[in-house]
């Protein structure tokens, strides 16, 4: 095995890590390595890599405590998924694949749109790995953008507006749309089951101030009228969500994606339903959100 090397991608994130095995016994001087290159390049990619649930499991639980998989749409059945029985409630499937006319996965062939995984709870995920098993030709690509980026480039008339102002992240729907089992749709965004988190977080470790927006629909800001929040919001995101803060990954079945959910949103583009996408992904336990 070659000598584990980084190479940024050049966009306003993410980087390569070259050089190693995931499936091999890691030392702990060369996990800083990758814990540093993760704290400067917000997403990591490693390419190539041959992974099962319990290896994909221990890797992640480097970066801390594995976290539980979210409430599944109405629709799916998590006894269904390809993974392995102890190691359902850790790791979440991703995919466009059914079995027997049911669904194995989560978020189908669709769109998503730009969004944090799971800001809707008191304590979001710190990190999210996402690992291919298998990918289309073409389409299903996934975009982060980088938040700090985001935050620091905001007109100062934005910047004073989003300054100490918390906002509801809503619990009832997925990043595509779908409600959740056991919610009901919420008209009134005053009322939007959720956690509360402030607009702008501090990062517990690189003590850089991010945007942090969980996703447009059913979000509201707390201490502003339903109009006043909405052209707030809007304003944000159309500002946060520019190409420039982005990068892409095209994925190829060996990839394991990394990416820190307090400084990062990610969205995915739809792909042909007729082709085959399995993705398995775990994330870990993160903090409480500080107001930044």
């Amino acid at each position: 095995m070659s000598e584990l090397w980084i190479q940024p991608t050049g966009a306003a994130l993410a980087a390569d890590v070259h050089g190693i095995d995931l499936s091999r016994p890691m030392s702990d001087t060369t996990f800083e390595r990758i814990a540093e290159a993760w704290a400067k390049h917000l997403v990591l990619r490693f390419s190539g890599q041959k992974l099962d649930d319990h290896i994909l499991m221990a890797f992640s639980a480097r970066f801390g405590e594995l976290d539980r998989v979210p409430v599944a749409a109405a629709s799916l059945d998590r006894a269904d998924s390809d993974v392995v029985a102890d190691a359902r409630d850790w790791v979440a499937v991703i995919s466009s694949v059914k079995k027997d006319g049911k669904a194995v996965g989560s978020l189908g062939s669709y769109e998503l749109v730009w969004h944090t995984d799971m800001s809707y709870n008191p304590l979001p995920p710190r990190a999210s790995l996402l690992y291919a098993l298998e990918v289309p030709p073409d389409g299903g690509n996934t975009g982060f953008l980088n938040m700090y980026e985001s935050y620091e480039t905001l007109p100062a008339e934005l910047k004073r507006a989003v300054d100490g102002k918390t906002c509801i992240h809503d619990s009832s729907r997925n990043s595509a749309g779908e409600l959740r089992r056991g919610f009901q749709s919420t008209l009134d965004v005053r009322r939007t089951p959720g956690a509360v988190h402030p607009l702008v977080r501090l990062h517990p470790v690189t003590k850089r101030k991010a945007l942090f927006l969980g996703r447009r629909p059913g979000a509201y800001v707390h201490g502003l009228s339903v109009e006043e929040s909405e052209a707030l919001l809007d304003a944000v995101w159309v500002h946060a969500t520019q190409e420039r803060f982005a990068w892409y990954q095209k994925w190829r079945a060996g990839d394991l994606v990394l990416w820190d959910n307090r400084c990062v949103m990610h969205r995915r583009d739809a792909f042909d339903e007729s082709l085959r996408r399995l993705m398995h992904r775990t994330q870990i336990v993160g903090e409480p959100v500080l107001a930044g």
